[in-house]
């Protein structure tokens, strides 16, 4: 019998430790989560896409920052696509800046999202799980009647009979 208390035929020991593995509730947590932050990063890249570039692009006159190289042949070219044409050794920077700025741009996005959403939803309070002792203001468990620090009696309450 497994831990499911299904019979078991002839399993070999290492699928069976796989199996174990991968049905513990953590990895299954973790599968929702990569599926969902997935989707959410959809749901981001779209926002970034269709609301936020527009306006961005509207402000700096449509620069295409994608056309932007250095062309490290030492021939002249009449523009990038005659180079490329050429298969001419170039620095393609503006592909680079294109993904920095891109980058910047969703992590913003991602932060403000998570923030809002976390004024929305704030997290609980924790329970007090310690109180101060009035005495030497020391923190112990709620439910000391003695502090074990000053060993004062607490709350008013007796001490402990002896036993004996």
């Amino acid at each position: 019998m497994d831990k499911f208390g299904k019979p078991v035929k002839h399993i070999n020991p290492l699928l069976q430790e796989f199996r174990d593995f991968a049905m513990r509730g953590n990895v299954i947590d973790l599968a929702v989560g990569v599926v969902i932050g997935a989707a959410f990063g959809k749901i981001i890249d779209a926002l970034v896409t269709n609301v936020i570039m527009p306006p961005i692009g509207l402000l700096t006159g449509g620069i295409d920052l994608s056309d932007r190289v250095i062309i490290l042949s030492s021939q002249s070219y009449p523009d990038l696509a005659a180079a490329k044409a050429a298969h001419a050794p170039m620095v393609n920077y503006g592909v680079f800046l294109n993904a920095v700025l891109s980058f910047l741009i969703v992590s913003f996005t991602i932060f403000v999202c998570v923030r809002l959403i976390n004024k929305i939803y704030p997290k609980p309070v924790a329970p007090v799980a310690t109180k101060d002792c009035p005495f030497c203001c020391s923190a112990i468990p709620l439910a000391a009647t003695r502090c074990p620090q000053c060993t004062s009696i607490l709350d008013g309450s007796k001490a402990p009979a002896a036993k004996t």
